[in-house]
């Protein structure tokens, strides 16, 4: 397939606010960029996201899903994104930029919730969150995030309290979404530059600045946003924790089509197309990768004085012809018409594509569509293909 998703290890929101500086957030539902009010109101205190994807399930897509392409992850045509889907958004600004950097240092997702956690001890001593932290990593009070002499390429900016994370800086360590008013707040951050790095040091041994390891991601709003006394209001995510289908994924997307037709065939590139998935399960293994069949004809063929039937022929749709996932249940687009990504590929047999089923959340139903832009526009079809990803 041309879309493989992968799911955290283990994620986290750490706020700078006075009363949760301490404060575990490890099996929470949400994810949340917010600016928070002082007591007297005349200061706003930020939160980042802490994220990681395991290393195993990164080398496993480039080892054995990314067909074709080289252990380094540096083809022209790959991309690799990190998604993750809003909820309950609050006093939104007119526009947001959300940043992400890889960490510098590791951390711990901690069992702890937003609503359990002990008060604020007036004293700041470290209270007993077993995670990270705005100011710790780990539940051990010698993990304290760096907060001066960084190393080099690295940082750890904050401007009221001590903490906050340490991430990588430059061009290449850097992803960034941008969102204005009434746009659909999911996120598509392109991060193929960060994994790159990542598999540098899997591969190659490289090390810093061609190389990195994987500590995982920090997910923040930019500095001078977080430090400009303002409230841009709060951008709250599924977290990996999440009882929904929307936890936070890292997807790559590459071009593994191909389209090589039999001696004489004919390109469907008008009219009324009758499309139909051939031989279709209703039920895949999760572990599995399976190539999915299209038989295309013309609905009302053209009427010619011929020995044989028309239908023996083998028919195509053009080369601009696409395949999209959604979940049944939600219509919720999974997989979507992606014109350089999910195109439909072609060979003596006819119309075919391949999807990896471990890329799906299990035990769920999800739905085929496809898209075919010929002479006459863009067409969608639609005929109620299902199928259910099983453990």
């Amino acid at each position: 397939m041309a879309y493989y998703s992968i799911f955290p290890e283990k994620d986290a929101t750490i706020y700078s606010h006075p009363d949760r500086i301490n404060m575990n957030t490890g099996r929470d539902e949400i994810l949340e960029l917010v600016e928070e009010k002082s007591p007297t109101g005349e200061i706003y205190y930020t939160s980042r996201i802490m994220m990681k994807f395991a290393n195993l399930d990164i080398k496993d897509v480039i080892e054995n899903k990314l067909s074709g392409i080289a252990k380094e992850v540096t083809p022209n045509n790959l991309k690799i994104c990190l998604n993750l889907y809003s909820t309950e958004h609050k006093q939104l600004a007119n526009s947001h930029v959300i940043e992400v950097f890889p960490l510098y240092i590791d951390f711990a997702e901690g069992t702890q919730r937003y609503e359990s956690n002990p008060p604020f001890i007036a004293t700041g001593s470290f209270q007993e969150a077993n995670g990270v932290t705005w100011v710790h990593r780990t539940e051990l009070t010698s993990s304290a995030w760096i907060t001066s002499g960084f190393a080099p390429g690295t940082t750890g900016s904050y401007t009221l309290q001590a903490g906050g994370g340490n991430w990588y800086t430059g061009s290449n360590f850097r992803g960034e979404d941008n969102f204005f008013e009434n746009d659909v707040l999911d996120t598509d951050i392109d991060v193929t530059s960060i994994i790159q790095k990542f598999s540098s040091s899997y591969y190659t041994g490289a090390t810093y600045p061609d190389a990195i390891i994987n500590n995982g991601f920090i997910i923040k709003k930019p500095r001078e946003t977080e430090e400009d006394g303002f409230s841009y209001g709060g951008l709250s995510y599924f977290s990996n924790n999440t009882h929904t289908i929307y936890p936070p994924k890292l997807t790559f997307k590459w071009d593994d089509s191909t389209y090589t037709t039999g001696s004489g065939a004919t390109a469907l590139i008008s009219g009324d197309i009758f499309l139909s998935l051939y031989n279709n399960k209703t039920e895949f293994q999760r572990k599995s990768k399976q190539r999915f069949r299209l038989t295309t004809r013309k609905r009302y063929p053209d009427r010619t004085f011929v020995t044989s039937s028309n239908y023996l022929n083998t028919q195509y749709l053009p080369k601009t012809s696409y395949y999209s996932v959604r979940d049944a249940e939600t219509d919720e687009v999974i997989i979507p018409f992606d014109t350089e990504y999910t195109k439909l590929s072609a060979n003596s047999d006819g119309m075919y594509f391949d999807l990896w089923m471990e890329g799906f959340q299990p035990e769920r139903y999800y739905k085929l569509m496809f898209r075919v832009d010929n002479n006459d526009g863009i067409n969608i079809y639609d005929e109620d293909y299902f199928f259910k990803i099983v453990r």
